[in-house]
């Protein structure tokens, strides 16, 4: 967009054939040499004989620089990204921004995007099923409890399975006291569910975040089970005895006891090996 702007310019006539051909759109040349002289290389007042590649590149620019007059400006966005071979997610969120474009009020394309990226959160358009990347086959995911609903694997790994992680602590900012030992927004929460809920008496502010801490702990009990129903063929359940307490500095490491649903696996385990299951085990 910048050499569209400015196709005088040699730093911008070298990063769009630098672009280019990085695409595999034009063969690669000695980009330093042609861009010294734009308008020689553009539009030479001299026909010369050139090698094929450089009058590749020299139709490819000029094409470019025709549909700059030919189009309308907030329809290059998506004319760009169909004459650079975009992927078909990446044409659709081209076509999106440039509808978008279409409702700024800059009198120049670059200003207009300088706009949307200042201004707003600008999400990508998502027309394929991008699930069915994190399951391919021979391959290694790593991802949040919270990404992986809905998926599954044939092996999956929980690692660093700690009481402060999971369920954790509900705790209180030291500067959110001064109301008492608890946190009001979620109190708040708590006392609306009520409401919504029809009940016939709200809960104080205490009993509310006693409420809050057991859904937390609920929520987090269920997000595990989530995690550990992602597997088809193996479930390995992970605590270390001595962990990081914060990950930004891991070297220091520290009693960490484990989360109580592994006690709790273990015995149920136990009880099946009992019953002659003997594809289960549990490890200290």
């Amino acid at each position: 967009l910048r050499f569209l702007e400015r196709p005088h310019s040699s730093d911008y006539l070298k990063a769009a054939l630098t672009l280019l051909s990085r695409r595999r759109l034009i063969p690669a040349a000695s980009f330093d040499q042609l861009s010294a002289l734009p308008e020689q290389f553009l539009y030479p007042a001299v026909p010369t004989e050139l090698p094929a590649s450089i009058q590749q590149a020299r139709r490819f620019c000029t094409g470019l620089l025709r549909a700059r007059l030919e189009l309308p400006t907030h329809q290059l966005v998506p004319f760009l990204a169909f004459a650079l071979q975009y992927a078909p997610a990446d044409l659709a969120t081209a076509d999106k921004l440039a509808a978008r474009l279409a409702q700024t009020d800059s009198p120049t394309l670059l200003g207009g995007l300088q706009e949307v990226v200042e201004t707003e959160r600008f999400e990508p358009v998502e027309v394929e099923d991008l699930d069915a990347i994190y399951c391919r086959p021979n391959q290694i995911t790593v991802m949040t409890m919270h990404r992986a609903k809905g998926l599954d694997w044939d092996l999956v790994f929980l690692p660093l399975l700690h009481e402060k992680t999971l369920p954790g602590q509900v705790w209180v900012p030291a500067q959110s006291r001064f109301l008492g030992d608890f946190n009001l927004s979620e109190a708040a929460r708590a006392q609306l569910r009520a409401i919504v809920h029809h009940r016939s008496q709200i809960p104080g502010a205490a009993e509310a975040w006693r409420t809050t801490k057991i859904l937390k702990v609920s929520e987090e009990y269920r997000l595990l089970y989530v995690a550990m129903t992602r597997a088809k063929r193996l479930l390995w359940l992970s605590a270390a005895q001595h962990a990081p307490f914060s990950w930004k500095r891991p070297h220091q490491l520290e009693a960490q006891p484990p989360c109580p649903a592994i006690a709790a696996l273990a015995q149920w385990i136990d009880q099946r090996q009992g019953y002659g299951r003997d594809n289960v085990s549990c490890k200290e």
